[in-house]
């Protein structure tokens, strides 16, 4: 009899609660259709305005990366707070706190697990955003030299000269120095060159800076500029430095050959030597051989 009165009360408990949980549904029916309909609105506003914004900045021009990080996190944004909203329309603000609570920890672990792939991913949204690196550039960084193909969230590529593609993490980029050819679009190209010790020193000089400057005109405050720099070890060195149009590493090594061919034809037409490395051997000193015991 014990048995039986245990058993019918723990179904009675059973069916309290159910109807409880039911009354409760049928109370709150409204507000959780309502909750599906405002996160199903948040979606599809998240998914025009993500389309929306990458309109606008194909218009202006921005590079991919910036118009794929923008829109991911405009999208991510929207539908986080379409879920807030929801939540607190089925009165959920303890389950609220727990997700952003749970939320907190979780962002934490994943942090401390993936602090390397963090940092190139931050790093690929700072390099995105910043106005001294875009696509098509040419730059000069972690011993690699070529044209920015791809910024990403974890590395950028960059086609060198041989037509080789190199993937760099961002991380190197953000913490390395790098320089960039194309934000300027003139540059001093500098050239080392020697003549005999025999020259006339002021003649080499002021035929150099006149040859410089009539095959690269300066503009505004520039100037061919020319130092003496050692004595070396078969002719005096000098170096000349000249401004022109260069933006990428082949413009520069064709500055140069421009104005190696020119100055070697300067110096021919007025008899300029350009020396070669020489040995001297000195034969004055003659060996002598002593004979004795004979």
């Amino acid at each position: 009899m014990f048995e039986n009165y245990n058993i019918n009360d723990s179904f009675r408990g059973i069916w309290d609660k159910l109807a409880e949980w039911l009354d409760a549904l049928i109370l709150n029916l409204p507000n959780f259709i309502l909750a599906i309909l405002v996160f199903g609105i948040f979606i599809f506003i998240a998914k025009y305005a993500a389309k929306l914004i990458d309109k606008l900045l194909r218009a202006k021009g921005s590079q991919d990366s910036i118009r794929q990080i923008t829109t991911k996190v405009i999208k991510v944004v929207i539908i986080l707070i379409g879920f807030f909203v929801a939540l607190g329309l089925l009165n959920l603000d303890k389950v609220l706190t727990t997700v952003l609570a749970s939320a907190g920890v979780v962002g934490l672990a994943i942090g401390l697990a993936l602090q390397g792939t963090l940092n190139n991913t931050f790093s690929g949204v700072f390099l995105s955003f910043l106005p001294q690196l875009q696509i098509g550039d040419w730059i000069d960084t972690n011993g690699y030299s070529g044209e920015v193909i791809e910024v990403s969230l974890r590395n950028i590529i960059i086609k060198e000269a041989d037509n080789n593609f190199v993937v760099i993490p961002n991380s190197k980029i953000i913490e390395q120095p790098f320089k960039n050819f194309s934000r300027t679009t003139r540059s001093r190209v500098m050239l080392d060159c020697g003549v005999a010790y025999s020259s006339d020193l002021e003649m080499v000089e002021t035929l150099t800076k006149d040859t410089i400057a009539k095959l690269f005109p300066p503009r505004g405050n520039e100037e061919v500029e020319f130092m003496y720099q050692k004595f070396g070890d078969s002719s005096i060195n000098f170096v000349v430095r000249f401004w022109a149009d260069v933006s990428n590493i082949r413009d520069v090594l064709m500055a140069k050959n421009k104005a190696v061919i020119s100055l070697k034809k300067a110096f021919d037409k007025n008899d300029v030597n350009i020396p070669f490395p020489i040995r001297t051997i000195d034969f004055r000193n003659k060996p002598t051989t002593n004979i004795t015991g004979l």
